[in-house]
């Protein structure tokens, strides 16, 4: 809708009282390709998270594909079997579904973070998780 009403400020064609400092502006922040969704019950969930100085989450994962957005500090991030990642003000991630967040944490000592976390779900289901862990080989036998 934003894109929409910005396209309409800038395509009119028409001039307008509004001056180029009044008028709104738009950019895409963040794209990333989603795997397939059933359809069934599509939902969207926008989620603020916030990490006091120094604060953290424990392992966790996502049953739906992730965006996040920081709005404010610096984060920590690390998806089993990726590098770990740095995200500040301004720059966007993306999870994909069911990986285990095993860092998740504001990288400053001193001041809060803040992000976005945008989920779609195509299903009913709980946003976060604990992960799923294969038991060990010694269970197993």
């Amino acid at each position: 809708m934003i894109l929409l009403c910005a396209a309409n400020l800038h395509g009119s064609g028409q001039s307008s009282p509004v001056s180029q400092e009044t008028r709104a502006q738009a950019r895409v922040a963040f794209t990333h390709g989603l795997s397939r969704l059933n359809g069934g019950h599509p939902k969207v969930s926008v989620v603020e998270v916030t990490y006091p100085p120094g604060g953290s989450s424990p392992p966790h994962s996502h049953p739906c594909p992730v965006i996040g957005y920081v709005i404010e500090g610096t984060l920590k991030t690390q998806v089993k079997g990726e590098a770990e990642a740095i995200y500040r003000a301004g720059e966007s991630s993306y999870e994909a579904p069911n990986g285990v967040h095993q860092v998740s944490a504001n990288a400053s000592e001193k001041d809060r973070a803040r992000l976005l976390a945008y989920f779609v779900c195509d299903r009913e289901t709980a946003l976060s998780v604990a992960p799923h862990e294969p038991p060990a080989a010694a269970e197993r036998q």
